[in-house]
């Protein structure tokens, strides 16, 4: 089963029709470039509805600010979205992973140099912030490191195109978040259920071939 992350959370309610919706994982922005960044006390407010796995969503934090929201929040998990190095992601594992915006193969290939099981690989948009963009990149790219790395397949899912994305990429996980919003930050509950619905869906006839 393909595991799904709805990433960029910021009310309760939306954590609470994602537990109901068996979603996997949830992911938490606590970068303030982003108009879906929490504060740790929303997350907390946030966790409280929810007992699956959650990660931590940062772009080029300390490593004293990981430690805190770690601290603070019970996050194990830490994805690390801007221009960290691959030192600075080795001193956060085992439970952290870096994603990468892809636009070519050299960005591939550059995300390869991060160590860990996990890798996110998420499109590379000039100028615009990284990640939640909206946009996808050639999943061609992501073929060949899905069958070398747990990875979670980001930029531009939605109920329309995940399925497909799935069954060209066979990633550990897809990553969503403005595939279903109202607004950034605010999750629509019809798209988080046609989301999971396409998802559930492919893998089942992935199942029975």
């Amino acid at each position: 089963m393909t595991e799904i992350k709805v990433c960029g959370l910021t009310r309760r309610e939306d954590a609470v029709r994602c537990a109901e919706l068996g979603v996997d994982v949830i992911g938490l922005n606590f970068w303030p470039g982003t108009p879906r960044c929490v504060d740790i006390e929303r997350a907390r407010a946030i966790l409280e509805t929810w007992t699956g796995e959650a990660v931590a969503v940062f772009v080029e934090p300390t490593a004293e600010r990981v430690a805190e929201v770690r601290e603070r929040t019970g996050i194990r998990w830490v994805q690390l979205h801007g221009d960290e190095s691959p030192a600075f992601l080795a001193s956060l594992q085992p439970n952290a992973y870096k994603a990468v915006g892809v636009a070519d193969a050299g960005d591939v290939e550059a995300a390869r140099r991060f160590g860990g099981e996990h890798l996110l690989l998420d499109a590379r948009v000039p100028g615009a912030m990284p990640g939640g963009t909206g946009h996808a990149f050639d999943w061609t790219l992501a073929e060949a490191i899905a069958r070398e790395r747990l990875l979670t397949l980001a930029g531009g899912l939605n109920p329309a195109n995940v399925a497909e994305a799935i069954a060209r990429v066979r990633p550990f996980r897809v990553d969503v978040a403005s595939g279903v919003e109202e607004a950034p930050g605010l999750k629509s509950a019809a798209r988080l259920e046609a989301f999971v619905g396409a998802v559930r869906q492919v893998d089942q006839l992935a199942a029975k071939t």
